[in-house]
């Protein structure tokens, strides 16, 4: 089934590896076959990984976007949601870092992206929207 893009003006993404930036008018982008694509909205910057939840994106980001070196990232990954796991006690996010931790080893690292993403969410609601350091496990959960 192809996946259709509505791309806004200048707007970029990372389509196999490659930077593609949207001309000066609105565009339509039609996939045919599986690709890695990701939005610039959901590309995080190394500079960006400032908080253990984005410690855990931005590893499963890189699996998805080069999926044949999947692997240099894995033990990052793991390593970072096990310690984020320690420390979290909220149910529901629990629940999704299992769900993302099964989409890796599935290899469905673009769903893995998207538990990954929530995870990051619940995480910037508790911070207030603050990308700071490494989150106080008093206030986790």
């Amino acid at each position: 089934m192809p996946l259709k893009l509505s791309l806004k003006p200048g707007e970029k993404f990372v389509l196999n590896g490659a930077v593609v930036q949207n001309g000066d008018r609105r565009g339509v982008l039609v996939l045919q076959n599986k690709a890695s694509v990701l939005r610039e909205k959901d590309i995080m910057q190394p500079e960006d990984v400032n908080t253990p939840a984005r410690r855990i994106y931005f590893p499963v980001m890189m699996m998805y976007l080069d999926e044949n070196e999947a692997s240099k990232f894995y033990d990052e990954f793991a390593l970072r949601l096990s310690e984020f796991m320690g420390v979290i006690q909220n149910p529901e996010i629990l629940n999704e870092c299992v769900n993302c931790s099964r989409h890796v080893m599935n290899r469905q690292h673009y769903k893995a992206l998207m538990s990954a993403r929530k995870i990051v969410d619940y995480e910037e609601q508790r911070l207030g929207n603050v990308a700071t350091g490494v989150q106080d496990s008093s206030d986790a959960g």
